[in-house]
């Protein structure tokens, strides 16, 4: 898991459920296909397995739900290449997430 959420930052993200009563809760991790359109924006990180997380997914739709790390190690885009991190992606709110693509 330390290529998508480094130890450094594991314990900044909510366990799962921790938000669910915040209006507008932080979007910490930014992933990426380099080579399409799929997005996903950690909220919440399960500390159990440290594979489930709930965000933001920008893909075909843009929508809140799960999704799984060990999946998204999977995934590659149209040219190959694999998920990754944006290093330079700073905690920001959901709500200005989602205004950049409406």
């Amino acid at each position: 898991m330390d290529d998508l959420i480094p130890i450094s930052l594991r314990d900044s993200i909510p366990t799962l459920y921790q938000t669910e009563d915040t209006k507008d809760p932080l979007c910490h991790i930014k992933l990426f296909t380099p080579d399409s359109n799929w997005t996903w924006y950690v909220i919440e990180l399960f500390k159990e397995d440290m594979d489930t997380c709930y965000g933001y997914v920008q893909g075909l739709e843009n929508e809140l739900g799960y999704f799984s790390l060990k999946e998204l190690r999977t995934v590659k885009g149209f040219l190959g290449l694999a998920v990754e991190r944006d290093v330079l992606f700073q905690p920001t709110p959901l709500s200005q997430i989602r205004k950049k693509y409406e």
